[in-house]
């Protein structure tokens, strides 16, 4: 894990948060925030995610007996399209707070419907009379593999334990969630300038989007309220390089694997 001196950490915990109302508004506009990112950016702002079959071996053992993997916050395919070169015995299923975000890898030429399904959803939302309800697409108990890349972090922290408790319910017995997000003192938490905390470990961008910054008892106490087992749950720091900018930044992700039992 990246360290602080004691200066640092207390000029991040004295920083004034926003407003409740402008903590409202930010929440309200989640979705709106989203669609208006993956309009400007189409498929152009991420990187696909090769690395993924490296990092967790569950996806390579899936491949090796099929069956679906769920990506929770699918975005544009930055994950989905990779793994399914990877692994073509796995049925993917993937979903996203952002209809734009959907619409794009609809109309990608890599989708396939024979082994992909898409669809916008809120998984803060627990009505399955509201249409963004998860089990109106899918059903509980259905998917071996959930992965969760960078999308828990967008979530309203309040709301986080709904989130990963539809996590829960959506897995087999014995399925697993791969996942891996921001880690507490992560070089973007700390350029943030003063006006954009939301709360503690939680700011706001220019564009509207939000990022959480996750202590790992943070992904401890989510995961195994929910009734996960924990399998594995560790910080991974490592130097980004910008190339255009000649500058290293040094990052902290938290990665961790979690297991419903059986």
């Amino acid at each position: 894990m990246l360290s602080l001196s004691e200066e640092q950490i207390q000029v991040l915990a004295a920083e004034t948060p926003i407003s409740d109302f402008r903590r409202a508004k930010l929440e309200k506009e989640a979705k709106k925030n989203w669609d208006l990112f993956y309009k400007r950016n189409s498929n152009h702002f991420f990187k696909d995610r090769h690395w993924l079959t490296r990092e967790f071996d569950i996806i390579k053992e899936l491949n090796q007996s099929g069956g679906t993997l769920f990506e929770v916050g699918c975005g544009v395919g930055n994950a989905m399209f990779p793994l399914y070169e990877e692994c073509p015995n796995v049925r993917f299923i993937g979903c996203d707070l952002s209809p734009v975000a959907i619409g794009i890898i609809k109309n990608s030429e890599q989708y396939d419907e024979t082994r992909m399904h898409v669809f916008p959803c809120d998984l803060t939302v627990v009505d399955a009379s509201d249409e963004a309800c998860l089990f109106n697409h899918t059903s509980p108990g259905s998917v071996d593999v959930a992965s969760m890349l960078f999308v828990l972090s967008a979530v309203c922290p309040e709301k986080m334990d709904c989130f990963v408790a539809n996590v829960f319910k959506v897995l087999k017995r014995g399925g697993r969630v791969v996942f891996r997000d921001y880690g507490l003192y992560d070089h973007a938490m700390l350029r943030f300038k003063p006006g954009h905390k939301i709360q503690e470990k939680f700011y706001f961008r220019q564009d509207g989007t939000r990022a959480y910054y996750f202590s790992l008892e943070d992904t401890d106490k989510l995961f195994q309220q929910a009734g996960f087992e924990v399998i594995k749950n560790n910080f991974e720091s490592r130097e980004t390089v910008n190339k255009k900018e000649g500058l290293s930044v040094p990052r902290n992700f938290v990665q961790a694997e979690f297991r419903k039992p059986d």
